[in-house]
């Protein structure tokens, strides 16, 4: 495996200017879609975090990793000094989201994917680079920060109850959907009129913000009578629409809906319905091409029965099925028809990297290829991500095996899909996910993809990697003790070649520390970094957005 030979350059004191700690000040965001409900109230002036946050114990005594340490404020604006050169070229922000703060009060939540969601921002221009972070104002967030507890349902979270008849009533709650968390902590994205919304699996859980000062600006209200309660956490979102599944709960299937871009009406182009299991398969993402849409069909099914639990499940919100088989649907864009449905072996995804026509010599369309990050069906994933099993590194090789899985779904009427690596998994460590690609190759035959892999052993995910699907090859960025986030691709304007391009991460270090990396998209080398005046928290999802 190739891995680059850098290494941590130490100094007394991370270099930055603060700007007194404040946020510029900004006019006011209006746009007619938008439901102003929850909007944070102005904030107080705020001083830098300090240099080395507070250390928490886990349950062996030592120090959290800052990658699984709770931010240590609210929000904090500053320039950072740049190591190496950032190209001229970049001008624009790039945001990422994800839960970065794990405890109310004396309470500390059990899972990565409970925390509340705390927006990070890196803004570029001029070969400058202003960061910045801010929790998100979620009702959620509000009402824990207010009463000091845990109000609504999060992943592995349920709230605590005085009486029977307190837990009877957010029971009821539940069906209605009101117990349920808006913390939207998952993603965030641009759409096509400009707006930049953070989401999650709850529908609830959709809110604007302002991507220059992070302020929540309210919640996306969809308009229209679809209902339901949740959704796809990861839509497929372009200048033109925004689509997305919505899961059918009591009649399993899913609906797949298109939103144009400047407007909140969902519309639906078709239904899809279940082949197997009582409840329909976990869709937190999908892949599309430029002719239909893939609506996977995953095992891992919701479950009801636990959603009602007190106390989460080894699987939390959902239940493995292998006896309900796996089946990969694809719909046509236009028309809304199912143009085929085949069984697949059994697997296990989060995340969906690309998926393209396969053609014949006369242009005919005689397959579809589907590309994720596979967990080779191994659903211990989830538990995996407690917090106590992240904080607790032991040395011990515990991370599951992960790989690209492509899916080859014939358009010939076979009964049968085709999954395999893409390319031999020890390339990138055995380890895969938090995936992305240039953005221009959306729907479309592609060559690169960038992810996080492996270097082992480890428990999470812990290298960069640039994975070329056609020489079978990856070329992998590590630092010993660091936590990559999520790689993200930003196609340098004018670039004829698909790797042409820098990639954009937050790292988390072993030492307390945290720092913002940039990487060219062709070399995989690194040509920038710039630390933060404190740790960062791993974080999920992220988009771009260009200054015009």
């Amino acid at each position: 495996m190739a891995l680059s030979d850098h290494t941590n350059k130490k100094s007394a004191l991370p270099s930055f200017l603060t700007k007194n700690g404040l946020f510029r000040t900004q006019r006011p965001f209006h746009h007619p879609y938008l439901s102003v409900t929850n909007v944070a109230s102005p904030s107080p002036p705020i001083a830098p975090p300090p240099l080395t946050p507070p250390k928490r114990s886990d349950t062996t005594g030592g120090p959290h990793h800052p990658a699984w340490t709770s931010i240590p404020q609210e929000r904090w604006e500053g320039e950072l000094h740049v190591q190496g050169q950032i190209p001229l070229w970049l001008k624009g922000t790039y945001l990422r989201n994800g839960p970065g703060l794990w405890h109310i009060g004396d309470y500390n939540f059990r899972h990565l994917f409970d925390g509340y969601a705390t927006l990070v921002k890196l803004h570029f221009e001029n070969g400058r680079l202003i960061a910045g972070h801010r929790q998100l104002e979620s009702q959620a967030y509000q009402a824990s920060k207010k009463n000091q507890k845990l109000c609504y349902r999060e992943f592995s979270e349920v709230p605590k109850h005085d009486n029977f008849l307190a837990y009877v009533g957010e029971l009821a709650n539940l069906f209605s959907g009101a117990s349920l968390t808006d913390n939207a902590n998952t993603g965030v994205t641009k759409l096509g009129d400009g707006r930049v919304v953070c989401l999650t699996e709850t529908q609830k859980g959709s809110y604007v913000i302002d991507p220059n000062t992070l302020e929540t600006l309210g919640r996306f209200e969809y308009g229209d009578t679809l209902g339901g309660l949740i959704h796809s956490a990861h839509p497929i979102v372009t200048d033109e629409e925004f689509l997305t599944l919505l899961p059918d709960l009591i009649k399993p299937g899913y609906l797949v809906v298109r939103m144009e871009a400047g407007s909140n009406e969902r519309k639906v182009i078709g239904r899809v319905d279940c082949r197997g299991g009582p409840a329909p398969g976990w869709v937190h993402s999908f892949p599309v091409t430029e002719h239909y849409i893939v609506v996977p069909e995953m095992p891992l099914r919701y479950c009801a029965q636990n959603l009602l639990r007190a106390e989460p499940t080894p699987l939390y919100k959902f239940e493995w099925h292998p006896e309900s088989k796996a089946f990969m649907h694809v719909m046509c864009r236009s028309s809304g028809n199912i143009v085929a449905s085949v069984e697949v072996p059994l697997f296990v995804t989060f995340h969906y990297i690309n998926a393209y026509e396969e053609e014949d010599e006369d242009g005919r369309v005689t397959a579809i290829i589907a590309d994720c990050c596979e967990h080779s069906a191994d659903t211990t994933i989830l538990d995996k991500l407690r917090l106590n099993n992240l904080r607790s590194f032991n040395g011990q090789d515990v991370l599951p095996d992960a790989r690209v899985g492509r899916f080859r779904i014939p358009m010939n009427g076979s009964e049968y899909g085709i999954l395999e690596a893409a390319l031999e998994p020890n390339e990138h460590g055995r380890g895969m996910d938090m995936c992305s690609i240039n953005p221009n190759y959306l729907g479309k035959k592609y060559r690169y993809a960038y992810a996080c892999g492996a270097q082992r052993p480890c428990n999470f995910p812990n290298t960069l990697t640039k994975v070329d699907l056609e020489e079978k090859k990856a070329k992998n960025w590590y630092e010993e003790g660091a936590v990559p986030s999520e790689p993200f691709f930003v196609a340098r304007p004018g670039a004829t070649e698909e790797d042409d391009g820098v990639v954009i991460s937050m790292v988390s270090e072993g030492n307390g520390e945290a720092f913002a990396l940039l990487l060219d998209g062709s070399s995989f080398e690194e040509i920038a970094r710039a630390k933060f005046p404190y740790g960062m928290p791993y974080g999920l999802h992220g988009c771009w957005v260009p200054k015009h």
